[in-house]
């Protein structure tokens, strides 16, 4: 699998943002079907960093209502990936 399609996209939250800040730790949205190690060879080959753990959640989709109709969001899968101690740190906003 392509390291590109495999990340899908940071999450952003603050337990995310404490995390990165406390534990170096990163998190992802990543492909549904893509494992611990595919994970970790993405994020090493796309931000050329050392990657120490990759720890998988999958993440059910809740009920969603709209008046008398109803549905669901989709399931996702999420990856909490531990840099290095030596490495630096990837910034989401650098160009902004």
């Amino acid at each position: 699998m392509n390291p590109y399609d495999v990340i899908r996209r940071p999450v952003i939250t603050e337990k995310a943002t404490v995390l990165k800040e406390e534990e170096h730790t990163l998190c992802f949205e990543v492909h549904r079907r893509a494992t611990a190690t595919e994970i970790r060879r993405a994020v090493e080959v796309v931000f050329k960093v050392k990657v120490v753990d990759v720890r998988v959640v999958n993440t059910r989709g809740k009920r969603k209502r709209l008046g008398r109709f109803e549905g669901y969001s989709p399931d996702w899968k999420k990856a909490y990936v531990k840099l290095a101690p030596d490495q630096k740190m990837i910034e989401y906003f650098e160009g902004v």
